[in-house]
Formats: structure tokens, sequence, C-alpha cells
């Protein structure tokens, strides 16, 4: 199946397989999607890559379809591989992207100008429950960061950036959301905060989640906590034990 995706997803997905197998040395690798997008991955980052369109991680466990010229906010960008897969598969998507550390912002800034015919707005900050700023851990000497975190004490990074926050309810207001038709969330550990300080309002204007869930040291920053306040939020859930978990309205 990943192969398949790879070939249904990637126009040129001949170039990644000549780079499993060093037949090609490209570095970054330059992939052109079936739906017209452009991208770059650096060898550092073709783990993510994969993910999002061999795995389709983030659409794996989808409880309702995507409406034609949806409203996707991608809260936790890095690079924007996923931004690109749903700009490429949803046509006429408007993204929001959503990533506070510079290196990989610069990435994903530059993958936007590739693509500037699209609906695509980035935006270096971080998502949290309280408007204002605050400190992730991650590694300063990394060229890309995938695992930057609010738990610093059990990160095992050493460096630490301070960078500006908004909440869910900032980005409905400031950038004239109505309706969210997937947030994607990788937003390591600030998932809780978001969604535990967001108001019943704010929380039914998102009508499918899929996010990745990162466990904290609170009783209630686990997924087994999260999804038991979707689900009293009104949405129906499923989740993987790899730490993913979906969350859908029925009947919007």
């Amino acid at each position: 199946m990943r192969y398949l995706n790879l070939i249904h997803n990637i126009s040129n997905w001949h170039l990644y397989l000549a780079a499993k197998f060093g037949r090609a040395a490209d570095d970054p690798l330059e992939f052109s999607t079936r739906g017209g997008v452009h991208l770059e991955v650096p060898r550092r980052l073709v783990q993510t890559f994969k993910e999002i369109f061999m795995d389709e991680c983030y659409m794996v466990g989808m409880g309702r379809a995507i409406p034609e010229k949806p409203t996707i906010l991608d809260i936790g960008a890095n690079a924007g591989y996923f931004s690109l897969f749903a700009l490429s598969r949803f046509p006429g998507s408007h993204v929001l992207a959503f990533e506070p550390l510079p290196t990989n912002f610069r990435l994903l800034e530059h993958q936007r100008m590739m693509n500037s015919d699209r609906d695509f707005t980035c935006v270096r900050k971080a998502v949290s429950g309280e408007r204002g700023t605050l400190a992730l851990a991650y590694d300063a000497k990394d060229s890309f960061s995938t695992s930057a975190t609010l738990f610093a004490a059990d990160s095992g990074h050493l460096d630490e950036i301070t960078v500006e926050t908004l909440t869910l309810h900032d980005i409905f207001i400031d950038f004239g959301v109505e309706r969210c038709d997937l947030l994607k969330m990788d937003c390591e550990g600030a998932e809780y905060g978001i969604f535990y300080r967001s108001s019943p309002d704010d929380l039914a204007r998102s009508s499918q989640i899929a996010m990745e869930v990162h466990s904290g040291p609170q009783e209630d920053e686990n997924i087994e906590a999260l999804e038991a306040f979707l689900c009293k939020s009104g949405f129906k859930t499923r989740r993987r034990p790899v730490g993913m978990l979906w969350a859908w309205r029925e009947g919007r």
C-alpha cells in the first residue's frame, strides 16, 4: 500500500526509488504531486515525507469525507508536508499552516513560495491554550527539528527557544475562519491546552480533527483523557496505539 500511495500521490515517484537504492544523489529531493504541487525534501526529512505521502498517516482514520474547497488548519506544520499533501489532494483548499521554529519555518515558507498559485498561508507562531509566549525545548544544532516539545524535563534537549503563541479562537478571529473542515495537529504537547481551554463554540467550528498525541506529566495529558474530552464535546473518535487520534462531528 505504501508504494501504491507513492505512485498515486507523486508524479515523479521514480525519484524516491532512485534515491532509496543509491541511484540518485539529489539533496534535497524535488517532487511534484499528481495535483501539481511542488515540494523539496531534504534527505534529513525523507521519513516525514514517507509518513505523509506514502503512509498517509493523518488520513487513515478519517471519520467523514472532506468537502470541496475545504479550509484546513495545519498546527505544527514543520516543513509543510501535510499542508502540501492537502493542497494537492483537495483542489481549491485554503490551508493555514502554523510553525514556530525558525529553521522549520524557513523551509515551510520556501515551500509556500514554490506553490504561490495556491491558497496557502504560513504563520511563524505556535498555537497554544493562551496568547503570548511559551518555551520549547529543542536541539539547536539540528537543521530541521521534528522533536521540539513543551515537556522539557523528558526531552533530553538542552536548548530552549521562546516563541509567540496564539489560540484556536485567535485563529478563527484573526484569519476570518468561520469553519474548519480539517484540523491537523502535531504540536508536541500543546494539544491539551489548545483543546481544554477552548470554548464549546470554538470547538464546534471544527468538523474533523486528525492529530498526533504526545503524553505529558499531568493526569489529563494522555490520549485516553483527550479522547474522553472530545467525546464529551460532541465528537466521534477513533485512535491507534501509536498515538494517533481522529475526531469528527456527524451531520454538519
